[in-house]
């Protein structure tokens, strides 16, 4: 049996776990995150049971937290996503490869190149996260003394995606005529200069590289803030978001799509796909007790310098065993992260510590139990309208994200949730999104 709509499921591969103590778990690869034979088998089995994309997260600094938590952080090293990203293209044929690139930090000639040549490299599998760089330290590796204001932030993003997608569009689809005869490689008629200059940017063009066998890579967008929201609306083909439990779902679903429709673009043509860490037993029980031994391995130096970064402030000073201060004071860091750490504390009547270890675990969505009961939730998120599928996190590598391939994913099949072949051989293919038109070549022109 085949679903009118099925489950799109990414994985979340950078980290390889969100969780602080999944280099810790029993059975575990404390060097998962930073070994290419590792993540190749983990790429391969993803694969196998048919992901729509393995995606890495990234980051432009270390993370901004006390020397005493970082030590115990499995993510201080990492690999560069395109390094990385570039090197499994070459031994996978099918899943999709998404990676994190700055609009902050970095320039867009130099990001339309890369995911150009990897959707070239991959045959068409490349995804762009687009994100703003929450990060304040990331500015003192960039030659700033201040991290960017928020605002001006998203005002950026939004013309940086005009100028990435536009120098994408540099040459027409049959431009590169490479005809041996008459000796003409191209038709210059068929290669549009950008000449771009906005508020922000200054970019000339065109692109030197073919344009991308997707047309362009998948636009993949992170963030739940309202100019998140409407940036995503305007722009983004998949949304990963971090929604807390289904109620909160269904209303960020329902605001993105519907601010998709006031705009003139199709709802079918966005997916949104929540973080969901997934946890597998033979009973609820037993997952229960899987997680409450992850959790166990968190160390409070890390929890606490956790629910620092998710505030943007420091707050290792508090009281551990009292409520937040009702003062804390507002930052430039990232403000939808900072709204759920203190609506999450509100409602559940937090202390201080219990915060902290939530956090320097991992505090978002979780499905934990059997594959009956998770293929359960997951399929009622779908037929509710609270997402198109998942992002899913893994608790600790190889045995989590085995659980899932080899457990939760049959399951998924057997009810029709999920494909058993991949329909084709690109990310947008796999996803059901349109190829995107040209804006200066119209087809067969």
């Amino acid at each position: 049996m085949t679903r009118s709509r099925q489950l799109r499921l990414g994985a979340f591969m950078r980290p390889v776990s969100l969780h602080t103590g999944a280099w810790r778990y029993p059975g575990s690869y404390p060097d998962a995150n930073f070994n290419f034979a590792h993540l190749k088998s983990f790429a391969l089995a993803l694969e196998r049971a048919k992901f729509d994309a393995f995606f890495m997260a990234d980051h432009l600094a270390v993370l901004n937290m006390p020397v005493e938590a970082l030590r115990r952080s499995h993510t201080v090293t990492s690999f560069e996503p395109f390094t990385l990203l570039s090197a499994l293209a070459a031994v996978t044929e099918r899943i999709g490869l998404v990676a994190t690139a700055s609009t902050t930090y970095d320039e867009p000639y130099h990001i339309a190149r890369r995911f150009a040549s990897l959707d070239h490299i991959s045959g068409g599998r490349a995804g762009w996260n687009i994100v703003t760089t929450s990060n304040p330290d990331a500015a003192l590796n960039f030659g700033l003394d201040e991290h960017v204001e928020h605002g001006e932030r998203y005002h950026r993003a939004r013309e940086f995606y005009d100028v990435v997608t536009g120098l994408w569009d540099s040459f027409a689809d049959d431009a590169f005529i490479r005809d041996r005869e008459s000796g003409l490689f191209f038709d210059p008629e068929k290669m549009h200069v950008l000449g771009h200059k906005g508020e922000e940017l200054s970019v000339r063009g065109p692109l030197n590289i073919a344009r991308p066998p997707q047309g362009w890579p998948v636009i993949v967008q992170a963030g739940q803030s309202d100019p998140g929201r409407q940036l995503a609306a305007e722009t983004a083909e998949v949304v990963f978001c971090s929604p807390r439990d289904l109620a909160a779902g269904k209303a960020l679903y329902a605001d993105i799509k519907g601010r998709m429709e006031a705009i003139g673009r199709s709802r079918d043509h966005l997916k949104i796909l929540p973080a969901a860490f997934v946890i597998l037993g033979d009973s609820v029980e037993e997952a229960r007790a899987k997680r409450a031994t992850l959790d166990s391995l968190v160390h409070y130096d890390s929890a606490i310098a956790s629910l620092s970064i998710a505030l943007g402030h420091d707050v290792s000073g508090f009281d551990p065993d009292a409520p937040l201060p009702a003062d804390i004071p507002d930052t430039n860091a990232s403000k939808t992260g900072r709204a759920q750490v203190l609506k999450l504390a509100a409602e559940e009547r937090l202390t201080v510590r219990q915060l902290a270890q939530r956090y320097g675990g991992y505090a978002g969505l979780a499905f934990v139990g059997t594959p009956i009961s998770i293929a359960d939730e997951m399929e009622r998120w779908l037929e509710e309208e609270g997402s198109d599928g998942f992002n899913v996190v893994f608790p600790y590598l190889p045995q989590g994200l085995m659980d899932v391939t080899e457990r939760l994913i049959p399951e998924l099949q057997r009810r029709g949730l999920f494909r058993s072949e991949y329909e084709g051989t690109t990310l947008r293919e796999h996803l059901g999104l349109p190829r995107p038109e040209n804006r200066f070549f119209a087809a067969g022109a």
